[in-house]
């Protein structure tokens, strides 16, 4: 993994610890999450690959009706028929406008068609183009124009899909590489700064009591030197009263107690 053994230069105290430990909190919520739009993207992504590819299969059919269409017009009403329908024509009937999809939090473009002539509905001639072929081979302009209606709907639809499709396949890059970042750099770099700031606070407790004993140990040693400084005080003072009420030295009274402090041997008869 690319962040082991990596950690944060931080400063190893409580309140860092807090601060690494929130945010490994938010880097973890924050993967969870993108896995999530990740998985929803992915499974957005292979619908659309679905209808991309039926729309492609479809789209084959209609195109070679609408071709077939057009021949049958210009064999019913002759190469003449162009000229008639440029005539009667004086804008474009079939529109398309694009609009948003939100998908886990990504915007997908897509485009539907519309008619401005007639009613507004799905496949609505307009009144102008009514008599086009009315003297010859009408019928069959009608039949033609409807069939290029049709492809020109599924055209519309497989540029929204293709469009989508692109607009997916970079959304879902751009959120594999962030749970990546994640899931292999942010959080174990976190979660080794957080071990590195236990330790050295675990290390610095332990300096922490080690200091303690010593400074009780120096406490112990300093009051039995006082104990026995206090003793040898007050033996001295017992001596000089002593020797004030026989009337003699000190050497005399040091002596005189070391005598009546020994025991005498004892007499066998």
């Amino acid at each position: 993994m690319s962040g082991q053994g990596q950690r944060l230069n931080v400063v190893p105290t409580v309140t860092m610890l807090g601060v690494m430990k929130a945010r490994l909190v938010g880097a973890t919520r924050g993967h969870t999450l993108l896995k999530k739009k990740s998985d929803a993207l992915t499974m957005q992504f292979r619908q659309i690959l679905k209808r991309i590819v039926a729309t492609k299969e479809s789209m084959g059919e209609i195109m070679k009706a609408s071709a077939f269409a057009l021949t049958e017009a210009k064999y019913t009403a002759g190469e003449s028929i162009k000229y008639i329908v440029r005539e009667n024509v004086n804008s474009a009937t079939i529109r398309v406008r694009a609009k948003q999809d939100n998908v886990a939090g990504v915007k997908l473009p897509k485009f539907e068609y519309y008619s401005e002539a007639g009613n507004g509905g799905e496949g609505s001639t307009g009144r102008s183009n009514d008599l086009t072929g009315l003297a010859r081979g009408g019928q069959q302009v009608q039949l033609c124009r409807s069939a290029y209606i049709k492809a020109i709907e599924v055209l519309v639809e497989l540029a929204s899909l293709q469009t989508s499709f692109l607009t997916l396949d970079e959304a879902i890059k751009a959120t594999n590489r962030r749970v990546n970042a994640l899931e292999n750099v942010v959080k174990p770099r976190l979660e080794n700064t957080i071990s590195y700031i236990k330790g050295e606070l675990d290390e610095l407790e332990r300096e922490d009591f080690f200091r303690l004993k010593k400074i009780q140990s120096y406490k112990k040693r300093e009051l039995e030197r006082q104990m026995e400084s206090a003793k040898d005080f007050a033996d001295e003072q017992v001596l000089e009263n002593f020797a004030l009420q026989k009337g003699i030295s000190m050497g005399d009274a040091q002596n005189l107690l070391s005598m009546e402090t020994e025991k005498d041997e004892d007499i066998i008869f």
